[in-house]
């Protein structure tokens, strides 16, 4: 499992969930629209169907144990709270100006 990359390296960006209630739906369109201007394909999946060239995992902290387990080599970047979190938002700021993400 990879442990950090160069945001500037981040080509596909995956959101997981589990529910399916719709916040991870909505922040996966919130990440769209904050990084239309760069190289990366923004992506909505199940936490258990993460594709395999995922270059990072964004998904609520109670689901990162499972991401992790779910054999996927992206980095998992864990967050609380759907609308602000500052984890979302070292994200978009790495994307856009590079710098490392970790999980």
């Amino acid at each position: 499992m990879v442990t950090s990359i160069d945001g500037k390296d981040v080509r596909k960006l995956v959101i997981a969930c589990d529910a399916g209630m719709g916040s991870s739906v909505m922040l996966a369109g919130q990440l769209r629209k904050a990084l239309r201007k760069q190289p990366v394909t923004v992506e909505h999946t199940p936490v258990d169907s993460i594709p395999a060239d995922a270059d990072v995992v964004v998904c609520h902290a109670g689901l990162a144990e499972r991401a992790r387990r779910g054999g996927t080599n992206a980095v998992i970047v864990p967050f609380e709270v759907f609308i602000g979190d500052p984890a979302v938002n070292r994200v978009i700021a790495a994307i856009k100006d590079g710098g490392s993400l970790g999980g």
